[in-house]
């Protein structure tokens, strides 16, 4: 398996844009080919993290080539693949 990790900013800790996650992208990366899981984290001081397992390293590298829309008030700071080494 391998994740898609992306690091974010959250300028606008909104209703719209918990709106927009719940409504828009979970629904939209539930439906990747090759989807195992996600997780969304809220940070402190603005930023977040999230982590979406696929399949395979070509899932997770095709999930990220259609250019993510992170929502309103939302900045993508980096987004890296890994193999996931374990999980729990």
């Amino acid at each position: 398996m391998h994740a898609v990790v992306f690091n974010v900013t959250i300028a606008d800790d909104s209703e719209e844009s918990r709106n927009f996650l719940h409504e828009q992208i979970v629904p939209r990366v539930k439906e990747a080919p090759g989807f195992v899981s996600g997780n969304w984290v809220s940070l402190p001081n603005g930023k977040g993290t999230a982590m979406i397992v696929f399949e395979s390293e070509d899932a997770a590298r095709g999930a990220l080539e259609q250019g993510p829309d992170p929502g309103p008030g939302v900045t993508i700071d980096s987004a890296e693949i890994g193999e996931v080494a374990a999980s729990a």
